[in-house]
């Protein structure tokens, strides 16, 4: 049987497949307005605080900062970061999201990074190298800013000679930079 973590891992691949597919499935009238919505974005620095390892017995608080670029590689936009957590964990990453709008208010981020993890006092990950994906959905303010809740996995692909993984769950407010505006390359 399978336990909760396992099928937690599991789920957050097949929403982020599901979504991904979803946004590939082709053209469509509506492609080009979400590409207009996507590209009217700003960048955004994001701050996020909840809990490392947040389905196991080892959890500990952790905080996220994030720069989100407004770059677009078609549909994927890069975005870095680094996240500490109370029991002396590091991770920085990198990688790439895609925004999925709803209307004017709701976005559904989809996201996968790739960095390098420093263990300190908590959880054995089995690797400096770990991969990073999970889902974000958000509140779209006015001003563009966004309050959001995201759910991640961290793993290292069993690269190393063990692979716990962890999951955080995190609340995300994201402030839109408007003053750094890069042109889109596709």
């Amino acid at each position: 049987m399978r336990s909760f973590a396992s099928l937690s891992k599991f789920g957050l691949r097949a929403i982020g497949l599901g979504l991904l597919g979803l946004a590939l499935l082709g053209p469509n009238p509506g492609q080009a307005q979400v590409f207009d919505a996507v590209d009217n974005e700003p960048a955004f620095v994001a701050v996020g605080l909840g809990a490392f390892d947040a389905l196991d017995d080892d959890t500990a608080a952790q905080m996220n900062f994030e720069y989100r670029s407004n770059l677009r590689l078609w549909i994927f936009k890069p975005y870095g970061g680094l996240f500490a957590t109370t029991d002396g964990a590091v991770y920085g990453y990198a990688g790439f999201r895609v925004d999925l709008f709803f209307g004017n208010r709701f976005v559904l981020t989809p996201s996968t990074a790739v960095g390098a993890f420093k263990r300190g006092g908590g959880k054995q990950l089995g690797s400096v190298l770990e991969f990073r994906s999970g889902v974000e959905l958000a509140y779209r303010f006015d001003d563009r800013s966004r309050l959001g809740v995201g759910l991640f996995h961290l793993s290292n692909a069993s690269v190393g000679s063990r692979n716990p993984g962890e999951e955080s769950l995190l609340v995300y407010y994201a402030l839109p930079i408007d003053d750094v505006r890069l042109p889109r390359l596709w």
